[in-house]
C-alpha cells in the first residue's frame, strides 16, 4: 500500500498531459482509502484478536478528524469570509464574541495531533474501565458501543457544541502553512497516509505476535479461563481497546485532510458498522485483511455509487450475507485454510488431571 502510494503521489505530479498523469480527485480518493484502512485495521485488533465487537469505532474516528479540522480551521485566519484572525467564520456567524477553551492552543499543529491521540483514548479509556470492569460484552457492549458514537454525533450536531453544527469544519486553506489544495502538497498527504498505515499494521504485527497477543487470544477464546490463570481480562481488553481507539483518530486526522471536511455524520453507526464489514469482507483476526477488505469494498463502493447510487446499500448487506455464508474467514481465508483435523486447533472442554482419562 505504501508502493502504491508511492507510485500515485509521482503519477500526480506529471504533467496532465502525460497519459500517467493521477488526477487530484484520484489522489484524494486513494488518500481517503488508506484512512479508511487504518479504521478497519483498529476494528480488527479488537474484534479479530480480542474478540469485542465495537459498533463505535467512528467515535473516535470522527473525533480525530474534528481535532485536525480545528487545527485547519485555525489556519485559515483572517482568510475567512468574515475577515476574523482568531474567530473561525461559523463561530463569528452564530455571534460568539471569544474563542472557547478548548479550541486554545490549536493553531499550533503539534497541539492539535496531541489532541488527535489524547482525547479519544482518554474517552476509550473511560468507557473502557466502565465496561470491562463491570464485565459487559458481546451484544450488549456492542450495543452500548453504537450509543456512544450516537450521542457523540447528537452532540457534535448541536450549534452551541462549539463545532460548526450540522455544517461542521470545512473550507481548508493550509496545513503546516502549505497550500492544501496544491498538487504537491496532496501528493505529500498521500505519501504521509500511506507511511501512518504501514507504520499502523507494522505496530498491530508487533502486538498480535507479543506474549500480550496470546492473551488478546486467549481473552478472545476463553475469558473466564485467562481469569482463572491469574490474568485480568478487564485490563488486556482495556489496553487494546485504547491503542485501537487511537489508532482510529489518527486514520481519522488524515482523513479530514483527503477530503477537506469534517461533519457530524461521520459519527452516525453505520459508518461504524461499514468498518465491522471491511474487516469481515477481508478477513476477521488476520489485520493485512482488514487493509484489504476497507480498500476492496470502498473502491466497490465508488463505483456502485456511480452506476447504481439506490442499489448501493443493498449490494453492501449482500456483500455482508455472501461472506458469512461462503467466505466465513473473509478474503485471507481463501489463503489460510481452515485444517479441521489439525490437532493443534482443537481445545479439549475438560482439562484431566495427569494420570487419568476425562
Amino acid at each position: 500500500m505504501l508502493l502504491a502510494a508511492i507510485v500515485l503521489a509521482v503519477a500526480s505530479l506529471l504533467p496532465e498531459s502525460s497519459p500517467l498523469h493521477a488526477s487530484a480527485f484520484v489522489v484524494s480518493l486513494a488518500g481517503k482509502y488508506l484512512a479508511y484502512a487504518m479504521l478497519a485495521l483498529s476494528v480488527d485488533l479488537v474484534w479479530g484478536f480480542a474478540g469485542i465487537l465495537t459498533l463505535g469505532h467512528a467515535a473516535f474516528f470522527g473525533l480525530g478528524g474534528y481535532a485536525m479540522g480545528m487545527y485547519l480551521m485555525r489556519e485559515i485566519g483572517a482568510r475567512g469570509a468574515y475577515g476574523d484572525a482568531n474567530l473561525p467564520d461559523f463561530m463569528v456567524f452564530l455571534s460568539w464574541k471569544s474563542l472557547p477553551w478548548y479550541w486554545c492552543g490549536t493553531d499550533h499543529f503539534a497541539w492539535a495531533m496531541m489532541l488527535v491521540l489524547v482525547v479519544p483514548a482518554l474517552l476509550a479509556g473511560v468507557f473502557g474501565w466502565l465496561a470491562f470492569r463491570s464485565r459487559v460484552s458481546g451484544v450488549y457492549l456492542s450495543i452500548i458501543t453504537q450509543a456512544l458514537t450516537y450521542a457523540l454525533m447528537l452532540a457534535f450536531f448541536q450549534n452551541g457544541f462549539g463545532f460548526g453544527g450540522n455544517n461542521g469544519l470545512t473550507d481548508f486553506k493550509d496545513i503546516l502553512g502549505a497550500d492544501l489544495h496544491a498538487p504537491a502538497t496532496r501528493a505529500a498527504l498521500l505519501v504521509a497516509t500511506g507511511i501512518a498505515l504501514a507504520a499502523s499494521l507494522l505496530a498491530a504485527r508487533f502486538i498480535v505476535g507479543s506474549r500480550f497477543g496470546n492473551l488478546l487470544v486467549a481473552v478472545r477464546d476463553s475469558e473466564n479461563r485467562t481469569r482463572f490463570l491469574g490474568y485480568r481480562p478487564d485490563q488486556v481488553k482495556l489496553l487494546v481497546w485504547i491503542f485501537s481507539a487511537m489508532l482510529a483518530a489518527v486514520g481519522g486526522a488524515l482523513y479530514v485532510t483527503q477530503v477537506g471536511i469534517i461533519n457530524p455524520g461521520e459519527f452516525a453507526p453505520a459508518n461504524s458498522i461499514e468498518s465491522v464489514i471491511w474487516v469481515a469482507v477481508g478477513g476477521r483476526g488476520t489485520l493485512s485483511g482488514a487493509v484489504l477488505g476497507a480498500i476492496l469494498v470502498n473502491f466497490g463502493k465508488t463505483l456502485f455509487t456511480a452506476w447504481l447510487p439506490e442499489f448501493w446499500l443493498y449490494g453492501l448487506g449482500l456483500l455482508f450475507i455472501c461472506t458469512t455464508l461462503f467466505l466465513p474467514n473473509g478474503i485471507m481465508g481463501l489463503w489460510r485454510p481452515t485444517r479441521k483435523n489439525d490437532p493443534e486447533d482443537i481445545t479439549p472442554e475438560v482439562s484431566a488431571p495427569e494420570g487419568e482419562h476425562p
